[in-house]
């Protein structure tokens, strides 16, 4: 398509609200998405350090009652 100036072309041949629109939620919901995803990776990943720190300590506390035991 051929704008002869930038008035046209914020016009789009009389379809601007639908065309903007278009791209408005378009770009809303692609910053949305990203927005959403990054907090769901932090979410998840300081849920798999909390995870492993558990891991770590109930290795510890079994390690540590197995050498408390007395040897026969």
């Amino acid at each position: 398509m051929h704008f002869a100036n930038f008035n046209d072309f914020i016009d789009m041949g009389g379809y601007a609200f639908f065309v903007w629109l278009s791209y408005g939620c378009a770009f809303f919901l692609i910053i949305s998405l990203t927005v959403v995803s990054v907090r769901r990776r932090k979410s998840l990943l300081r849920e798999i350090q909390s995870k492993q720190q558990r891991d770590e300590k109930l290795k510890q506390l079994r390690k540590g009652k197995n050498s408390n035991e007395p040897k026969t």
